[in-house]
């Protein structure tokens, strides 16, 4: 039996979750909406009480799936009464146009009325009155993301300040929609703006920021550690197993593979492009998973617990597609790793630095 999971403050607010959140991005896509309600109540039974989603998924994003994964979820509210008190929800309102023009006619600047009308849309897709933590789901600036790695002022333009997105969050909160407010894929530069205004006129202050946090993806540890440190902003840890990377599924077979229980970057032509998918990036992986092996762990045990018994980490933000995945995530619970780990861990990252950045 694993270790019961305690329940962890997020920042300054009065949300109190379990150190491991259910992602949910492959529900709609991956996951069909039986097999996600199964999912969702297996995570419940295991102690889980954190759940997260996000308007445009599932993942990969496309038209016909935007917002699937939030009617997934809001239909199991609806099929389980008493569920939705039993759980901190969290969502997040897409950002400026990505490629995506399904999302606000692809837009690349959020309004304040947008940040409005997503939140009413996301609440009747999940079958709810209130969002207990609603996050920006990427900067409404010019700033690198999604593996870009430079800053470039070139591309700035016009856009809504940060103070006006605070203030369209703020009247989410007075009128009992929202309870408390994240951001995700945040630069340290942003976390401070959005602490600063908001103390500085009476707006809702960000009570968490999610972002990458895998062995092969540490640029959090170069600042924006001590930022949210400094701040009282928690961090909810995403893609801790580098999509499948650090399980050591794609160590053989690479992500061309055609077995027949294929992960994401096998599965789709979009995900073959991406930070995670790099050369670089699973030929580091590979080395962690043979570290981890040396140890006498499995892959997702080392990156797991990596995450798990971080300082830095709040909870950490698992995604799965079957049962056998969720058990073994959860199963990682209390595993601790050496001194010794720890350090070899940090030797290779010293020659391989953040590949999946």
């Amino acid at each position: 039996m694993s270790t019961p999971l305690p329940l962890i403050p997020l920042g300054r607010s009065d949300l109190r979750v379990t150190p491991i959140c259910l992602g949910t991005m492959t529900f709609g896509q991956q996951v069909g909406e039986a097999d996600a309600h199964a999912l969702l109540d297996q995570a419940l039974s295991r102690g889980i009480n954190f759940i997260d989603t996000a308007e445009m998924y599932s993942v990969p994003a496309r038209a016909e799936t935007y917002g699937a994964t939030e009617r997934i979820i809001g239909s199991w509210f609806a099929s389980r009464p008493g569920v939705r008190e039993q759980v901190v929800l969290a969502t997040k309102v897409a950002g400026p146009s990505r490629g995506m023009p399904w999302v606000r006619n692809g837009s690349r600047n959020l309004l304040p009325d947008d940040i409005v009308q997503a939140c009413d849309d996301s609440l009747q897709r999940l079958r709810t009155d209130h969002i207990d933590l609603y996050q920006i789901h990427w900067p409404n600036r010019n700033v690198p993301t999604f593996g870009n790695l430079y800053f470039d002022p070139t591309q700035d333009r016009e856009y809504t300040g940060i103070r006006e997105q605070l203030e369209a969050l703020a009247g989410l909160v007075k009128a009992g929609k929202v309870r408390h407010v994240g951001l995700s894929n945040e630069s340290p530069w942003g976390v401070h703006e959005f602490v600063r205004l908001a103390e500085a006129h009476g707006l809702p202050r960000v009570a968490t920021v999610q972002n990458p946090y895998a062995l092969n993806s540490r640029a959090l540890d170069n600042g924006l550690d001590e930022s949210l440190y400094r701040l009282d902003v928690s961090l909810l840890a995403y893609s801790p197993l580098a999509f499948g990377a650090l399980t050591g599924k794609y160590d053989e077979v690479g992500i061309h593979s055609e077995d027949d229980k294929p992960g994401r970057l096998s599965m789709f032509d979009s995900m073959k492009q991406q930070r995670w998918a790099r050369p670089e990036a699973l030929s580091t992986a590979r080395l962690y998973n043979a570290l981890a092996r040396r140890h006498g762990l499995t892959p997702t045990q080392m990156a797991l617990a990596f995450c798990y018994t971080s300082w830095r980490v709040a909870s950490t933000i698992i995604g799965v597609t079957r049962p056998e995945q969720l058990d073994a995530n959860i199963d990682a619970w209390g595993t601790r790793l050496s001194p010794e780990l720890l350090a070899e861990i940090d030797a290779i990252r010293w020659q391989h630095r953040d590949p999946a950045q």
